[in-house]
């Protein structure tokens, strides 16, 4: 479980033994990633994307943005030909749904790939890194960071940063909402993003250690 503020994200990584038909031959693992959120996670109730038999484009991109930023801290020729999956279920949201879950995910498959594979020796083993994401934004023209929604729903602009441990980065998504923002604007953001995911790293080493 992984929580920020009020954005609590169930992130559980699964086995399966086999690869996806398209790799299959090549003697290299994959990652990748589902994203969903409950009904009553939002503050009014949000339809079951099954019910409507269908995923919204929205949960599409976010999983695929999990896959990918899982998949930049893997080497796949190290995990052999096995896919490990990760869910990540939204159970409250206020905000930050998507870089919650791209951190929790991450020590999910931590935790996941050290059972599997316990015992490699350190330059064979398949995770190169550890990977963590926050949200920031420009709110009454001041740099913040982890908007909650009220925050966001408000803010002149809004970002997703996803970044290594080392601050090598991975993805950033910054949009204007109701103006554009200027290059020094953009710096601070970057600033406050690379801060806070130094500081949920140290969270993430912390919920390693403890198992």
């Amino acid at each position: 479980m992984v929580r920020f503020g009020h954005t609590r994200v169930l992130c559980t990584a699964s086995l399966e033994g086999r690869v996806p038909v398209w790799m299959r031959g090549q003697g290299r693992g994959w990652v990748t990633a589902e994203y969903g959120m409950l009904p009553r996670s939002t503050h009014s109730r949000t339809m079951r994307e099954a019910s409507r038999g269908r995923q919204s484009g929205r949960t599409l991109e976010i999983q695929r943005l999990i896959g990918r930023s899982l998949r930049a801290v893997i080497d796949p020729a190290r995990l052999g030909e096995r896919q490990f999956i990760v869910d990540c279920d939204v159970i409250e949201a206020d905000g930050g749904t998507r870089t919650a879950a791209i951190t929790g995910a991450y020590v999910a498959l931590r935790q996941a790939i050290d059972a599997v594979l316990p015992g490699h020796e350190q330059d064979a083993r398949p995770v190169t890194g550890m990977v963590a994401a926050v949200s920031c934004g420009i709110v009454a023209g001041a740099a913040v960071l982890d908007l909650d929604y009220e925050e966001d729903s408000t803010a002149e602009a809004d970002a997703n940063f996803v970044m290594t441990d080392t601050g090598a980065i991975i993805e950033i998504q910054t949009t204007a909402e109701r103006k554009a923002f200027t290059r020094d604007q953009f710096n601070q953001l970057f600033d406050l993003a690379r801060d806070g995911i130094e500081h949920i790293v140290g969270l993430q080493r912390s919920a390693l250690a403890k198992g």
